[in-house]
């Protein structure tokens, strides 16, 4: 295992993030029922899109045939907990940048790495130098106009392998979705695909030799493109229970019939123990610029945790949490360190209360799109938003 990340003795009213290791295990099987011949490959990028990657790394290399990071030292980092707890050796895909000797050192790792533009032949001078030979993925840019090669420009593509050919070992061909989440109609991305297919056949006439992986499903086209999951599929937020977009939910009713459906189950919560109770007189105001006046007597709890936690400021005055299953109000401005939330009805006379911000209480949740809603913004962002400082905790072992 892992060690855990150490937690300072003063953060221990802090907000902590809890981790459901049953519903990583049950949207794997989601997902392996799906995607059929398929390799399951998960993506732990962006601290595990916020949820951790330490803890969330025990968790999901169990269930994946593949695991997809960006940052290289995240995939030496694998490597690591392989070795230390005997767990077999995944693949792994860095698909971000890296300089010439990350590369190399992913090399030595086993670590295979994402080729995505032209300053590969300085890498691979640098792996030349010493000693080393990579195995690269080719990025084909189908349509997101981000990194990869374009389609007119997959001859340089050919010339940088052809010349590296003693340093560079081309095993898979992978590109990114544009808009699967954000349509009910795939038409664009049908001409991604056909875009990728066209580069994909150009690799494979010039390099005839290998057995290209292909790989371009993220979570949605995984769910409702099935075409598209090629040799293996990349998931991401879906593996920690959120849907892409509420356009994917109903493509996803279409592609599977009606009736059927396919059910994802939240993996974080988030909670935090009161700093104070208390009760303010009528008249009372809560929070900077003065932006909430009690219109009654009304007892609050001061929770230590705000927007530098990665509760968004933009739900000031919008959003609740709950306290024993019931919606509490977040009174005033969501403040850098702290919150206030209305507690009046909470029929517990404790100094102490445990609020959910994120997750589920009783009959009631908090979800990650209820969250986006108030804040205008998407659940990657909000689920990705709670701070690596948080204190991470595995439930449902």
């Amino acid at each position: 295992m892992i060690e855990p990340v150490p937690v300072s003795p003063s953060a221990a009213k802090a907000a902590y993030v809890e981790l459901d290791a049953s519903a990583v295990r049950h949207n794997a099987s989601v997902f392996r029922s799906l995607v059929g011949a398929s390799a399951l490959g998960f993506v732990l990028k962006g601290n595990a899109y916020g949820h951790g990657f330490e803890r969330m790394l025990p968790l999901v290399h169990p269930e994946a045939a593949w695991l997809y990071v960006i940052s290289p030292w995240d995939a030496v980092a694998i490597r690591a907990f392989e070795a230390k707890t005997q767990a077999p050796a995944r693949r792994l895909l860095v698909t971000g940048a890296m300089s010439g000797e990350e590369a190399a050192e992913l090399s030595r790792q086993q670590v295979e790495m994402t080729l995505a533009d032209p300053s590969w032949h300085a890498t691979a001078m640098h792996l030349r130098a010493r000693g080393l030979r990579a195995r690269v993925h080719v990025f084909l840019d189908s349509g997101l106009g981000r990194e990869g090669f374009r389609e007119a420009e997959v001859a340089d593509l050919l010339d940088l392998l052809e010349r590296n050919q003693d340093v560079l070992e081309p095993v898979g061909a992978l590109s990114h979705f544009s808009n699967t989440e954000d349509v009910t109609e795939q038409s664009y991305a049908r001409e991604q695909m056909a875009a990728f297919e066209r580069g994909c056949a150009r690799l494979s006439e010039h390099f005839p030799q290998v057995r290209w992986m292909r790989h371009f499903a993220a979570s949605a086209a995984t769910l409702v493109l099935p075409d598209a999951r090629y040799d293996a599929v990349r998931v991401g937020i879906s593996l920690y229970g959120l849907w892409p977009s509420a356009e994917t939910k109903v493509s996803m009713r279409v592609v599977l019939g009606a009736g059927t459906g396919v059910k994802l189950l939240p993996v974080m919560s988030v909670r935090c123990e009161s700093q104070s109770v208390k009760w303010l007189e009528e008249g009372s105001y809560i929070g900077y610029g003065c932006t909430y006046r009690c219109d009654q007597r009304t007892r609050v709890a001061v929770l230590p945790v705000g927007y530098f936690d990665g509760y968004p400021r933009l739900v000031s005055g919008k959003a609740h949490v709950l306290v024993h299953g019931q919606r509490c109000r977040v009174l005033g401005r969501v403040m850098m360190n702290h919150l206030v939330v209305d507690v009046t009805q909470v029929r517990d006379g404790a100094e102490t209360l445990t609020a959910t911000l994120l997750g589920r209480d009783g009959a009631e949740s908090v979800t990650a799109e209820m969250l986006a809603d108030w804040a205008q913004t998407i659940s990657y962002e909000v689920v990705t938003g709670f701070g690596a400082h948080l204190r991470r905790v595995v439930t449902s072992p």
